[in-house]
């Protein structure tokens, strides 16, 4: 026979053995199944012979035992003629209450030796497990501390996150908004360029002179604040000259002076706005003049 063969053999022989009068499920016969169905039923087999063995070893241990209580029966009703059919309830109580504590201490036997080694070894262990529940209710305490500092530093996280979250989207709103004003700032000064463009060259068309246009006027503007800006100190020289005692040929001849620098500083042709201003100025020195000669 072939050992694929052998081993659907084994597998069957197997299977039979464990349902017994059951049917066998219904499986797809294959290589792959056989090796998988004949690996367990190897690891079946090595498992029911170590229960087998298992089991004749405690039955063997327990002939010995009964051996043993036998001997021990005999050998008491041969020395003190005394049977535990003899005892009364309450002594089968306490004599069963021996038993189940050498049981549950597993002790060799009953003795007051075997007793205490046992008794002290399972109060260390109590006192062992107390340590230990200590020890772990101390690391309970601690860890629960822990969590509650956690849940609290979490929910403080949370609050952080939502207000950085409204705060954001208050800040988008108005990074948006601002977008939106400087779009309209754009597009209105692109309007108003090409607007002022427009009027520009109407004017030019219809003959505006240039020195008309805005930033002429601009320019102007400007020249005529360094103008007065100039005769400030001019005006000063001038106040303290007022403040003199009167000496009408001393005077004269300042002002003749006066009249000379402020001439040199409006010797450029100057705009009709400036030559008002100066206009005015020399007329407000003139009358200053008359002034002190009074």
């Amino acid at each position: 026979m072939e050992p694929q063969e052998e081993r659907e053999t084994q597998v069957a022989a197997w299977l039979k053995k464990i349902f017994g009068d059951h049917p066998i499920p219904q499986y797809e016969v294959n290589p792959r199944t056989t090796e998988i169905l004949h690996h367990l039923s190897e690891r079946n087999r090595v498992r029911d012979r170590d229960v087998y063995l298992v089991i004749e070893d405690l039955k063997q241990k327990a002939s010995e035992y009964e051996s043993e209580a036998k001997y021990l029966q005999d050998l008491l009703m041969e020395s003190v003629n005394f049977s535990p059919a003899n005892l009364s309830s309450t002594g089968s109580r306490y004599l069963n209450a021996l038993v189940d504590s050498a049981v549950a201490l597993e002790t060799k036997d009953t003795s007051l030796a075997s007793f205490i080694p046992a008794v002290n070894d399972l109060t260390s262990d109590l006192f062992r497990t107390k340590s230990k529940s200590e020890e772990i209710k101390i690391e309970l305490e601690k860890l629960e501390k822990n969590l509650t500092a956690t849940l609290v530093l979490e929910k403080c996280l949370q609050e952080d996150v939502k207000k950085a979250e409204l705060h954001l989207s208050t800040e988008r709103a108005k990074v948006d908004n601002r977008r939106q004003n400087m779009d309209f700032l754009k597009a209105k000064s692109e309007e108003f360029r090409f607007g002022i463009k427009a009027a520009e060259e109407q004017l030019s068309a219809r003959g505006m002179d240039a020195s008309l246009s805005h930033q002429s006027l601009v320019a102007l503007s400007e020249k005529l604040a360094r103008l007065k800006q100039q005769t400030i100190p001019l005006k000063k020289k001038l106040e303290s000259y007022l403040d003199l005692m009167p000496n009408p040929s001393l005077a004269q001849v300042k002002i003749e002076e006066a009249k000379r620098e402020l001439v040199q500083a409006i010797l450029m042709p100057q705009p009709p706005e400036q030559l008002g201003l100066q206009d005015s100025i020399e007329a407000e020195l003139t009358r200053r003049v008359d002034m002190m000669e009074l």
